[in-house]
């Protein structure tokens, strides 16, 4: 029976602040040498994926902007990849499986809403420096971040119970609204949930419909669709409590640590509950 791990990547494999992956790498080291799969899923683009897979030495699939796209190395599984009805489309050295909509189409809501007088500031309002000081990133890594094809995060300073309103206009556009962190993430239909689900059929069909075993860690509203479609749902504390705390879901396990600490420990901890 194979175990695979789907993982968040801010504040819960790399501290919130800092970006630090070090207290993990104990825990990953394990993984990789009993052959655990470790998927990143995350709102990050694939350009800052891809510098913590040559960091880590990852050569798993991945799943950048909140479900947009999905990269899986070629030759990784040994038939055609697909999730219908979307197709696996080479892409430099990947297959990718597009289920995100065009980035252009959510710039466009964006500026819409602006001029409908929603205080709203995008990444792609953004200079790389303006990012940068907004989140402690450095310019390169800002730069990275502002390579979007599927998700674009804003910051949305408006009152209060003008999120409704805003909600409302979303849907109307047929798109969607989810949170990580201090950031809003506009949206297509897609979400971590669907490309997880997507990866795990993926992996069962590798293995010839042996059983999976499947885990996954995050730590805001935005991975709640992640952990639903796992068997251990796990979520990583924020120091000092936020979003977290208003994920429920059945038989979800909370660690006890925060950030990489907690994502170590829990890790530790279904591995000794699964041997």
């Amino acid at each position: 029976m194979k175990l695979i791990i789907f993982t968040d990547l801010d504040g819960t494999l790399l501290d919130d602040a800092t970006y630090s992956y070090e207290k993990t790498l104990p825990a990953l080291e394990l993984l990789k040498r009993e052959g655990i799969p470790v998927i990143f899923c995350s709102s990050k683009t694939k350009a800052e994926i891809e510098y913590y897979r040559i960091k880590l030495s990852n050569t798993h699939p991945f799943v950048v902007e909140n479900g947009g796209g999905i990269f899986i190395p070629r030759g990784y599984f040994s038939f055609p990849v697909s999730c219908p009805p979307h197709t696996g489309e080479e892409h430099g050295s990947y297959y990718r499986i597009a289920t995100g909509t065009p980035y252009s189409f959510l710039r466009e809501a964006i500026l819409e809403l602006q001029r409908e007088g929603y205080c709203i500031r995008g990444f792609g309002d953004m200079s790389s420096e303006e990012l940068a000081e907004l989140t402690g990133l450095d310019i390169d890594t800002a730069r990275k971040a502002k390579e979007r094809d599927f998700d674009e995060p804003f910051l949305f300073r408006g009152e209060k119970e003008q999120e409704g309103a805003l909600l409302a206009f979303v849907a109307a556009k047929g798109l969607h609204l989810t949170r990580g962190g201090r950031f809003f993430h506009l949206t297509g239909e897609n979400d971590k949930g669907k490309a997880v689900s997507c990866l795990i059929g993926l992996y069962r069909k590798q293995g010839g419909g042996a059983p999976v075993i499947t885990a996954a860690l995050g730590d805001g509203p935005n991975d709640i669709p992640m952990l639903r479609q796992v068997d251990y749902p796990i979520v990583v504390r924020r120091p000092g409590g936020g979003d977290e705390l208003r994920i429920c879901l059945p038989h979800l396990i909370r660690a006890e640590g925060t950030g990489p600490e907690g994502w170590s420990e829990a890790v530790l901890r279904l591995l000794e509950r699964l041997s």
